[in-house]
């Protein structure tokens, strides 16, 4: 194996940790129902990414020059943290937790593939178009599955609603990585281009959890919950995906990530309880098909260079 496939194939592992990580946060935030969606989001992405900041302090300080030069692509990477769990918990409550999953993670990696293709020109190989439509169809027999398995979700309008602000999660997601990867290709070492874009979307939201995580301090119960969130998923989890981003494109990544709603079903029907239809394990089936696809070094041509080649012959 030559170091371009070991290193694409470390990469893919990093951000299929972080994908496994995020998938415990729903079954996680069910030990603490009385805490709202919001303050969840807010303490587990706001915490962990001030710990984040924190730990890549040192690398931020040699990086500060670099980081000042691009300071427009790391506020807005910032801003798509700090918005990114509102809307994707925002996404939940209204739609319930498949629906706004499936929506919010599976919308990322078309998303990704557009803000690519418009910023970079860059063309995706028919290897990860496969992939894609292999993970985002596998997400779709997810959501049939549950949504035909429980009902009181809410009204149609609700789901709507919990629809649009799961594309808001899913364009917020697919931006924060494309800007990270960016910042790194810039050459601003992973834990530095990670730490500060993480530590600023995390002092973003403080004002966020200072107003309505009250609740996260009214029982050991709900601040081990707040803590866990804060430390695994997010700091743990978005150490594995900064590290898989400088190694893979980011519209790979968001496409590995489907893995995270498979994930929380498998919690849900150990753990919590649930039951899973035949048509869910046909769609577990089908993402852990788009992984396996995905493993491949994916093959990347800027379109510049195809219409030139076009041209040329």
């Amino acid at each position: 194996m030559n170091t371009t496939s070991r290193e694409h194939l470390l990469g893919v592992a990093g951000v299929l940790i972080a994908a496994v990580l995020w998938g415990t946060t729903g079954t996680a935030a069910t030990f603490a129902p009385e805490v709202s969606a919001v303050a969840i989001g807010a303490v587990a992405m706001g915490l962990g990414g001030l710990l984040q900041a924190l730990v890549a302090a040192p690398r931020i300080r040699k990086a500060r020059a670099s980081l000042r030069a691009r300071w427009p692509w790391l506020l807005s990477g910032a801003v798509a943290v700090a918005i990114y769990p509102l809307a994707f918990y925002a996404s939940m409550r209204l739609a319930g937790v498949t629906i706004g999953t499936v929506v919010s993670i599976g919308s990322a990696p078309l998303l990704s593939a557009l803000i690519e293709s418009r910023l970079e020109g860059l063309k995706l190989g028919a290897r990860w178009k496969i992939g894609a439509t292999l993970g985002l169809v596998g997400m779709g027999l997810l959501c049939l599955a549950e949504t035909g398995a429980h009902t009181g979700v809410g009204s149609t309008t609700q789901v709507l609603q919990g629809v649009a602000m799961g594309l808001v999660a899913g364009l917020t997601y697919a931006f924060y990585s494309w800007s990270a990867r960016y910042l790194m290709q810039g050459g601003i070492p992973t834990r530095a281009a990670m730490g500060a874009t993480f530590g600023l979307g995390g002092l973003l939201l403080m004002p966020v959890l200072l107003l309505t995580g009250a609740p996260l301090l009214a029982s050991t119960n709900n601040a081990a919950v707040g803590l866990y969130m804060a430390l695994v998923p997010m700091f743990l989890g978005y150490i594995g995906f900064g590290y898989g981003l400088a190694r893979v494109p980011a519209s790979t990544a968001t496409t590995i990530t489907l893995f995270e709603p498979v994930v929380a079903a498998l919690l849900a029907v150990v753990i919590v309880g649930e039951r899973l239809p035949p048509l869910g394990w046909g769609g577990i089936v089908l993402v852990i098909a788009c992984l396996v696809c995905l493993t491949a070094p994916v093959r990347w041509r800027r379109a510049g260079l195809d219409k030139q080649t076009a041209t040329a012959g």
